[in-house]
C-alpha cells in the first residue's frame, strides 16, 4: 500500500523493537512542507508544534515523528535532526541548517518492556529506511506496541497499529490530480469502528463470550435500536490516563498557506471521531499534522480548495485508523482484528 508517500515530496520509513513491542515512523519531507498542527486530545507529549502556528516565523518542516515510548519517545526526533543536518537539510541560518522536526507520542509503556524506548538512534534507522515506495502496516513503526479498546480496562483491550491511505482530489481541466493522504499511529483509549458500516472492527472485547462490549458496540446498538450507551461500564479513570492517544500525519501536494494547513489538520480530526469511539477523550493526546508540500495548485478560490482538501483528509483519516487495526497481528496477549471470529465475519 503506497498510501501518505502517493504525495509528491513525502518519505516515510519505519524502526521498531520487535521483542520490546515499541518503535517510531518518520515523515520526511526533505524539500520542506508548510506545516500545520492540532492537538484536540488532553493528555499530548509534542514537540515543535507552538512552531506551526500562523503567527510564527518558520514556514515550512522537514519532518514529522510518531513515536511510542511515551515522553521518552520525544528522543527520537533527535536523530531525525541527526540524519537531516548530514543531508545539509533545513532552516538556513549563517551557522548551518538547522532541520525542523515536528513529533508526537504514544503511550505504549504497558506492552514489551517499558524500559526500552524509542531513542535517537532508533529515530535516525526511520529516516534511513524512509523512501516513497511502499508503506508497511499494523504492528511496525510507532504501531509496533500501539493497542484499542482500553475504556473497559487493559485485560479487554486489542491491538492497534499504523495504518495509511490517501485519496486523489482531480483538478478540472488538468491530467494531474492532487493527492491528500493520511498516516496514523492508533492506540487509543476507545474502539474502533467502521464509518462507511458502523461495525466494530477492533475495541473492548470480551474473549469467553466472544463479542465486543464496548462503547463502539454500545453505539452500534443504539443504531439498531436495541440500547443505549449504558451497555459498558468505563474503568476506574485512574487507571486509563495517559495510557492511549492516536497520533497522525495527513499531508497533500496542493499549495497550502500557514492557515490553510493548521485548518486541514483541525477539518482530518472528524476523521478521528468518525472512525474511533470515543475520541479526544481527557486520556488521549490525539494530535494531527498536516503537511503540505506545494507541488500542485489547484483553483484560485483559497477557501474552496481548503474546504476540498480538509474534507478529504477526513475521509482518508478515517480510513487510515480503520487499515492500521485491520493490517495489525496479535501479539504481547492483545488480540488483532485479523484474529476475532466476528470481525472476521465482517470481512468476507
Amino acid at each position: 500500500m503506497r498510501g501518505i508517500t502517493e504525495v509528491l515530496g513525502v518519505l516515510v520509513g519505519h524502526a521498531q523493537d520487535d521483542d520490546a513491542l515499541t518503535g517510531c515512523t518518520v515523515v520526511l519531507t526533505p524539500n520542506g512542507a508548510v506545516a500545520g498542527v492540532d492537538v484536540r486530545g488532553s493528555a499530548p507529549g509534542t514537540r515543535e508544534t507552538d512552531l506551526m502556528r500562523p503567527c510564527n516565523l518558520v514556514e515550512r518542516i522537514q519532518a514529522v515523528v510518531l513515536s511510542g515510548g511515551s515522553a521518552y519517545g520525544l528522543d527520537a526526533a533527535s536523530g531525525a535532526m541527526q540524519f537531516l543536518e548530514e543531508e545539509g537539510v533545513g532552516f538556513e541560518t549563517p551557522f548551518g541548517v538547522v532541520p525542523i522536526v515536528g513529533a508526537a507520542v504514544i503511550f505504549d509503556l504497558g506492552i514489551g518492556n517499558p524500559k526500552v524506548r524509542p531513542d535517537r538512534s532508533m529515530g535516525y534507522r526511520a529516516c534511513r529506511a524512509a523512501s516513497s515506495g511502499a508503506c508497511a502496516e499494523g504492528n511496525v513503526g510507532a504501531g509496533a506496541g500501539a493497542t484499542v479498546g482500553k475504556m473497559l480496562g487493559d485485560e479487554y483491550a486489542m491491538k492497534g497499529g499504523i495504518g495509511t491511505c490517501v485519496a486523489e482530489l482531480p483538478q478540472p481541466g488538468r491530467r494531474k490530480p492532487v493527492h491528500v493522504g493520511a498516516i496514523v499511529a492508533v492506540n487509543a483509549l476507545g474502539d474502533i469502528v467502521d464509518p462507511w458500516t458502523g461495525n466494530v472492527v477492533a475495541g473492548a472485547y470480551d474473549r469467553e463470550e466472544k463479542r465486543f462490549i464496548g462503547p463502539g458496540a454500545a453505539r452500534r446498538a443504539g443504531r439498531s435500536g436495541r440500547g443505549p450507551m449504558d451497555v459498558y461500564t468505563a474503568k476506574d479513570p485512574e487507571d486509563l490516563a495517559g495510557m492511549n492517544t492516536t497520533v497522525a500525519v495527513v499531508a497533500t501536494d496542493a499549495m497550502l498557506d500557514k492557515e490553510g494547513a493548521n485548518k486541514v489538520a483541525g477539518m482530518a480530526h472528524d476523521g478521528l471521531a468518525r472512525a474511533i469511539v470515543p475520541a479526544h477523550t481527557m486520556y488521549d493526546g490525539d494530535t494531527v499534522f498536516c503537511l503540505s508540500t506545494g507541488k500542485r495548485s489547484l483553483s484560485r478560490d483559497r477557501a474552496a480548495d481548503i474546504t476540498a482538501i480538509g474534507s478529504l483528509a477526513a475521509e482518508v483519516l478515517a480510513a487510515a485508523v480503520v487499515r492500521a487495526v485491520r493490517a495489525s497481528r496479535s501479539v504481547g496477549g492483545y488480540l488483532a482484528a485479523c484474529d476475532v471470529a466476528e470481525v472476521a465475519s465482517d470481512l468476507d
